[in-house]
Formats: structure tokens, sequence, C-alpha cells
């Protein structure tokens, strides 16, 4: 069972409920997909670290068999080439790895060369195997550091998802099971909260919501959850003592048995909605 946990906004909550619902599995791969911001290690101290590093293929051109056709450049529907000074250009930061402009080369000008944007760590907290996707500064896009971290699912999976609801979320749910949305009870993480509900109903995927740090009843959020059939998995109380723990890096439902059985009982319900 993969579980993706997502947030229309950061701070809402979302990796305190990933890290949490991993740990209070036992035995779980706990995946951290926010590869341009990873907070999650911060937690699980993870042990016994490997390091893979990530490549993107990017092309490169032959001059003496370049005749200025331009047939790459034209293919290109990214923009990522263009023709300066008798001989194509590649943008890294554009370029989309399809291998397309060695396909469109009549004269096989054209190779890939790889390029490392990224890394994937792998390393182990108890019984649960730590991934972290971790893509480097300045790079454009960290779907290719997703897309190998997400193979490291098996068995029960926590996937922690980017913030927000643009690409990277995407890919980050696509094959998951179930979603869990964390919400924060404000006018600024509601609004958030209801385009990422969007793109997980645009993908018929099964979702909950927990909403994090309740101080007070917020009814736009409520009201929400109500007309939709979305149900409210648990609401986590605004708690100085919690906040303690997260800013010392502890694991709550290691550190508390009353957060241990509330991540258990939220298990139980993830289940019972699949």
């Amino acid at each position: 069972m993969k579980i993706a946990v997502l947030s229309g906004k950061g701070g809402a909550g979302k990796t305190f409920v990933a890290v949490n619902l991993a740990s209070a599995a036992g035995q779980a791969v706990y995946i951290d997909c926010d590869v341009e911001e990873p907070n999650g290690r911060l937690f699980w101290k993870p042990e016994n670290i490997t390091v893979t590093p990530v490549s993107t293929l990017l092309p490169s051109f032959d001059a003496e068999k370049c005749t200025g056709c331009r047939k790459c450049v034209s293919f290109c529907r990214f923009h990522a080439l263009l023709y300066i000074k008798g001989a194509p250009t590649v943008f890294p930061e554009v370029c989309h790895s399809c291998g397309g402009c060695l396909l469109a080369c009549p004269e096989s000008a054209v190779r890939e060369t790889p390029r490392e944007i990224g890394a994937v760590e792998e390393g182990t907290h108890g019984g649960v195997r730590v991934v972290t996707g971790v893509l480097h500064p300045g790079e454009a896009s960290g779907i290719p550091v997703i897309h190998q971290a997400l193979k490291r699912a098996e068995g029960l999976t926590v996937i922690d998802c980017p913030p927000g609801s643009a690409c990277g979320v995407l890919e980050s749910i696509q094959g998951a099971d179930v979603c869990v949305l964390a919400a924060e009870p404000t006018a600024f993480g509601f609004h958030n909260f209801q385009m990422v509900h969007e793109l997980a109903s645009l993908l018929r995927k099964p979702c909950g919501v927990v909403v994090n740090k309740r101080a007070a009843p917020y009814p736009p959020l409520e009201a929400y959850c109500r007309e939709r059939g979305l149900p409210v998995w648990d609401e986590i109380p605004w708690d100085p003592a919690l906040g303690k723990l997260l800013a010392d890096n502890q694991i709550a439902s290691e550190r508390s048995p009353a957060y241990g059985e509330r991540f258990r009982a939220l298990l139980g319900k993830i289940g019972g909605r699949l």
C-alpha cells in the first residue's frame, strides 16, 4: 500500500504526518519526495546511508557532422535548443531529456551525455527504510529525482510529497493508493488545500483529511469537507508540547504514547478507506 501525504502549502504539517505514519507502522518505507527541501531525514536521523547519483541526459553536438539544418531546433517543443553562431546550443534548465533531437537529426550529429542533477539517499531507522530525494541547488526540475526515489517503494510506503500542487506533486501521487491531505485551518491554508484536493480528485485518488494545529473551529474547511463527503480522519490540536518535540527534531509517535496510538488509529482509518 502506498500512502501519499500532501498539503497545499509548506508548514501545514505534511512531513509531521508522513514521518509519524511511517513510524507508527513500525515496518515501512518512508520516501521524501520534497527534493528541493527534504527535511524528513532531520527527524529520522537514518543510519547506514548509501547515496545513488541521479542524472539526466543532455544533447551534445558533433560540429563535424552538423550541417546546420536546424531540424533538431524545430523539433524541440520545449524550446531548449537554439541555433547560435553556426551551431545548436542547449539550455539545460529547459531540456526535458526526451531524446527527440537525437531522432530528428538526419546526420546523426547528436549524442546524449549524462549530467548529474541530484541523488537518492537510503538509510534505516529501526524498521523503517528512509529514502530521501535530494536535488542539487540551482536545478530547474526535480522530477527525475522523484522518479528514482519512488522506485524504492515496497510494501507499506509513506510518500512525503512536495508542498503545493505543481508537477512534483503530480509525479509523487500518481502511483499512490490513497492520499492524506494535511490541512492548516487558516484562510491561506484552506485556499491551497482546495487546489491540492482538486488535483487528487482529477487523478481519482481516495482522500482523507488531517487537520493540523487546530486551535478553534474553521467553518469554511469543515463545510468544504462535509459537502464533498471528504472524511476528516483526525484533528490534531495546537499543542505547545508537540511543538517542542518537533523543534527538537523528535518523532512524536516514538516519544509520546498518546501520539503513537493516535497515528496507529490513523493508519487503521486509511486502511478502512481503501
